[in-house]
């Protein structure tokens, strides 16, 4: 067989397709992503990540994002941290560099299978998470069924973080795309229903746009810590569980977030070289 080579790769079944184009650029259509992402007739992800020839010289690549709908987003925490431990094998370097339109991203190896990441500054600001007008980022005034009051934060992509009282009694399947195209987030957005098991434990649930329902989201988790925070909920560092595992999170005074957790490799294949 013939085609383009890629490794499915997780983090906490948050699932990835890999294509290293480094040396053979790959532009698929949204359309052939869309195809590709089924997870019935197609491979199943809810991320294509294209590695590409880094722009920045302290960086080892570029990487890029499409989600399942086929648009293209700027972050996502546990690709980069997929891509770290690919880095890191190749160059058996003590750090990975990689480049990616929502700035430079650092990991590093943490023990038994696990990389850590740092995902750069939150944005709490309105401006920058982006918001369409000015708005109190710690009370937002959104409601839908019984979710309210969000905090919003962007982590190179947006984020609405709603506190529950159980996060399984939320229809996240139904809610998520209404409030995902709100119109106060013109980029759309991520939207997370957290519940605070204690000081240090939060539980998370996630609608990732473009995606859907997903098992993890790495961002999020480390917009949900943030948004924890600033309420006064957390301290500035916490495990945050998901569907598919755990993520340890550290927002550092210094405003950057660091992510923490496994990262595993499914099987590798071969994809079509061109649309079908």
């Amino acid at each position: 067989m013939t085609g383009r080579a890629f490794i499915k790769m997780h983090g906490l079944g948050n699932d990835f397709a890999i294509v290293d184009a480094r040396a053979d650029s790959y532009c698929p259509t949204a359309a052939w992503v869309r195809t590709l992402a089924d997870r019935r007739t197609g491979i199943g992800f809810d991320q294509m990540v294209i590695l590409e020839p880094a722009t920045d010289p302290a960086a080892h690549l570029r990487m890029r994002i499409r989600n399942a709908d086929g648009g293209e987003v700027s972050a996502c925490g546990n690709a980069a941290r997929c891509v770290a431990a690919l880095i890191l094998a190749e160059t058996c370097d003590d750090r990975a560099v990689i480049e990616t339109a929502a700035g430079v991203v650092m990991a590093w190896p943490a023990g038994e299978g696990r990389v850590a990441v740092d995902m750069g500054p939150a944005r709490t600001d309105w401006a920058s998470i982006p918001l369409a007008e000015p708005r109190d980022t710690l009370h937002l005034e959104i409601a839908e069924g019984p979710l309210a009051d969000p905090v919003a934060v962007g982590m190179g992509n947006p984020h609405a973080v709603f506190f529950v009282a159980d996060v399984g009694a939320v229809d996240l399947a139904a809610l998520g795309p209404v409030l995902e195209a709100h119109p106060l987030f013109p980029e759309r957005t991520n939207v997370e229903v957290v519940q605070v098991l204690d000081p240090e434990r939060l539980r998370m649930r996630v609608w990732e746009r473009g995606v859907g329902l997903t098992r993890a989201c790495g961002t999020g988790a480390c917009a949900a810590l943030v948004a924890a925070h600033r309420r006064g909920l957390t301290g500035r560092r916490a495990s945050v569980i998901l569907d598919g595992g755990e993520l340890d999170i550290h927002w550092r005074d210094d405003n950057r977030v660091l992510m923490t957790g496994p990262v595993t490799t499914a099987f590798t294949g071969l994809l079509p070289e061109t649309d079908r």
